[in-house]
């Protein structure tokens, strides 16, 4: 049994049955946290997109849904707003334009949510306002420009300690500190990420989710294929939830079903 302070790796292919691992290993009796969490996803499909268990899929956004927590598809958007890319049909420039102009309207719209900014506008906007730093198109045109060489330049933060460092209680955003992005000898991108904690069921699968489009997108840029998303917590949690609520058994029998006729995790 993973109990805090216990360290865990857990390889599996599959977006959703990785996800799946990680919820019953933390669920289970007796365990309220894994510290720290190594994750490492294999399982993309000749597009780049990750696979997906439509079962587990449904049970998980279900459940967000009846008990008004943000759905996958919401916290996705956090990291790689994917309805914008396929909006500039595949145009980087005009997608990270289109971007910066909408999150300044939608910043103003929901200043209480995004009054700090989102990870994605991080990594393309990093001081904000629309005319900030934009880490990904650096990476990519060094790639392009040299792709061999110092291999620590492949990296993006997203925590800033001039707005971030705080003595509140609770705070929701940055948990992702930083992403970064390796090759393997296959010409396979590799994309690893760093949270100090992570809320496994209402946010982990939109945050992987999230990962696994920001690292295809990157490898279509790259000209790679995507291959694997490591995602590395220092304390992942089960957040507040009672592991006896009747909606949450539900969900937990499809997952555990799911995860019988899955590979056993490393």
């Amino acid at each position: 049994m993973t109990k805090s302070g216990s360290p865990r790796l857990i390889e599996a292919s599959g977006l959703s049955i990785a996800w799946g691992h990680v919820l019953s290993e933390l669920t289970a009796p007796g365990c309220t946290e894994i510290s720290p969490l190594t994750l490492s996803i294999t399982g993309f499909d000749d597009e780049g997109y990750p696979v997906e268990n439509q079962n587990i899929r449904a049970a998980l956004d279900h459940w967000l849904e009846i008990t008004g927590k943000r759905g996958c598809e919401n916290v996705a958007f956090t990291i790689f707003p994917e309805r914008y890319y396929l909006l500039a049909q595949g145009n980087r420039a005009e997608f990270f334009e289109m971007y910066r102009e909408a999150f300044q309207r939608i910043q103003k719209l929901n200043p209480q949510n995004n009054k700090k900014g989102s990870y994605f506008q991080r990594l393309i906007d990093f001081e904000g306002g629309g005319q900030g730093f934009n880490q990904l198109e650096w990476i990519l045109a060094e790639y392009e420009r040299r792709p061999s060489g110092r291999r620590s330049r492949w990296q993006a933060t997203t925590f800033d300690p001039h707005r971030d460092v705080s003595r509140t209680s609770l705070q929701e955003f940055p948990c992702l500190q930083q992403v970064s992005f390796t090759f393997s000898e296959t010409n396979g991108l590799i994309v690893n990420a760093f949270y100090a904690t992570q809320q496994i069921i209402r946010k982990g699968y939109g945050n992987y989710l999230g990962l696994s489009r920001l690292g295809r997108f990157m490898a279509h840029e790259m000209g790679l294929k995507m291959e694997r998303l490591n995602v590395f917590v220092g304390v992942a949690q089960a957040d507040d939830l009672k592991k006896t609520d009747p909606d949450f058994l539900v969900m937990m029998a499809v997952i555990n079903a799911e995860l019988q006729n899955a590979p056993v995790p490393a």
